[in-house]
């Protein structure tokens, strides 16, 4: 449904392979895709996030509300702390996150993120150089967050 079956739609219209996976509680309340090879079924979103996050190569990000930043402050939380060195990108379509572009870096400037950290995020408004960004993305590696002297 909404975007993310959008997206669906049109990757599996040019031969792409998707992947669903979506909660019980939310396919009884939605229509999942039926279009897909590979549905998977989950008990909650934990476990969706979680299977999400494996699978995946990287994370991007489209314009969206809660659902959407929750999930991507998620996976670059979990960069940041060394779960994964996947690449999260944000395609900032029509410039929809600028406002919460310039947040993110009032939180670099208040020393809340460290400037690596703040890089965990790759944006850009054309697709293919997010793309080509995620593909050169290499994950910084920091032995901790920020030095007591440094806070």
């Amino acid at each position: 449904m909404g975007l993310m079956g959008a997206v669906a739609d049109s990757v599996l219209a040019n031969g792409g392979e998707v992947i669903g996976i979506i909660p019980a509680t939310l396919a009884r309340k939605e229509v999942a895709h039926q279009g897909l090879a590979d549905l998977r079924i989950v008990n909650t979103m934990h476990e969706r996030k979680a299977q999400m996050a494996e699978l995946s190569d990287g994370f991007l990000a489209l314009p969206g509300g809660f659902g959407t930043l929750e999930e991507l402050f998620e996976v670059v939380t979990w960069a940041q702390i060394g779960i994964h060195g996947k690449p999260c990108g944000l395609l900032n379509v029509s410039h929809y996150f600028d406002p919460m572009l310039s947040f993110l870096d009032h939180m670099l400037e208040e020393r809340f993120v460290r400037p690596e950290h703040r890089s965990l995020i790759l944006t850009e408004v054309d697709p293919a150089n997010l793309l080509d960004l995620m593909e050169q993305f290499h994950s910084p590696v920091l032995d901790k967050w920020m030095d007591r002297d440094q806070t």
